[in-house]
């Protein structure tokens, strides 16, 4: 089943802009409520059910990974409305759409095969939704917004009731300005007692959300958020220390773990390499340096692309410098950054000799 799931599906991913559309204009038309679940422009809706689809078929046959992020997803979709029926219309529409852009490779197997695995990944996501008793979304108001650059906004905001997340974990957000827009973020802060959560949020080239945010939030403004995702976090019991690598605001769920960390005498060691284009990129090197003062098992290492007069930083992309160090091979390692540059740090750790196991990102992470 694997295997058939996994070739039909490298048919199709070249044409996976026209497959969205047609997944979309399917379930449309099989449960046109649905269309009120989405916002009115789908560009970046069908990009990420294309990174949505990739990770499951890369973990498809890892169940252990697998089911906690379906269970995950099937909780942070009560904040639409999803309820059983839409999953039958979206695995017709699934199928449907694979199916016409896998030609021949569309046999009556790998119908089964893709109809067995949409079974399961349905009755997790729908299991997870009944069992939880929490509530589907937050309301949060805006404390703070901070302009740190033209592109860079940290946002504090106080939530009607504390949002159970783990230090590492995202979230999904949806603005005043951008209704029905949600884009995923993480908090930049361990949970606290009074309940505020940090975000650092860059405004990305096209993105209509982050743009918003960056340049027009304002205090009293009330936003929506999600449940709590992700399953990056840090086992202080494992015995194995740490490697972190964080691209840009990447680095924002990184702080949270070492600002929960830093609240107990003994951790595991901490290398943390922070990277970007520009020493302006790294805008929370100062605050991270500070916790590495106090906090002898954290080591941070700033790393830059493309300034090489700085000093004190090492020089190249955080794939070079990361396997320059070596393969971490008795590491656990939590990557965080852009699509691009998870995917090429994860390439070449592979290559240098690190465990695939040991590896930890999240899919959601862009605009």
């Amino acid at each position: 089943m694997v295997r058939m799931i996994r070739e039909s599906f490298a048919v199709v991913e070249p044409r996976s802009d026209e497959v969205a559309k047609f997944f979309y204009g399917m379930l449309f038309s099989l449960a046109p409520a649905t269309r009120e679940m989405f916002p009115v422009n789908m560009e970046v809706q069908r990009s990420r059910l294309l990174r949505a689809l990739v990770h499951v078929v890369q973990m498809v046959d890892r169940p252990d990974d697998l089911i906690p992020f379906l269970r995950q997803l099937g909780r942070d979709h009560r904040k639409f409305g999803v309820v059983n029926v839409h999953y039958e219309s979206v695995g017709t529409a699934l199928l449907a759409a694979i199916k016409k852009f896998a030609g021949p490779a569309w046999t009556p197997k790998v119908e089964l095969a893709w109809a067995e695995a949409y079974t399961i990944m349905a009755r997790s996501m729908q299991e997870a939704a009944a069992a939880d008793d929490g509530p589907a979304y937050w309301h949060a108001t805006v404390l703070e917004h901070q302009r740190v650059s033209w592109d860079l906004a940290v946002i504090r905001l106080q939530p009607d009731h504390p949002v159970g997340y783990r230090a590492g974990q995202y979230v999904s957000v949806e603005t005043p300005q951008r209704a029905r827009l949600w884009r995923y973020y993480s908090p930049a802060n361990a949970p606290r007692a009074d309940g505020i959560i940090e975000f650092h949020i860059r405004s990305v080239e096209g993105g209509w959300v982050s743009r918003s945010i960056v340049g027009h939030t304002q205090a009293g403004d009330v936003w929506r958020i999600g449940p709590p995702m992700g399953r990056l976090s840090v086992d202080r019991k494992s015995g194995r220390d740490v490697l972190m690598v964080a691209g840009g605001t990447g680095v924002a769920p990184m702080h949270a773990i070492i600002d929960e960390m830093a609240q107990w005498g003994e951790n595991p060691r901490v290398h943390l390499f922070m990277g970007g284009r520009t020493r302006e990129d790294l805008y929370d090197l100062d605050n991270l340096q500070r916790f590495a003062m106090t906090n002898p098992w954290l080591t941070v290492v700033p790393v830059l692309e493309s300034d090489p007069g700085a000093r004190g930083v090492e020089q190249g992309t955080l794939a070079d410098v990361v396997t320059r160090y070596g393969a971490w091979q008795d590491r656990d390692v939590l990557v965080c950054g852009s699509p691009s540059m998870i995917r090429a740090t994860v390439s070449r750790m592979l290559v240098a000799g690190t465990p695939l196991d040991r590896i930890k990102y999240d899919p959601f992470t862009l605009d």
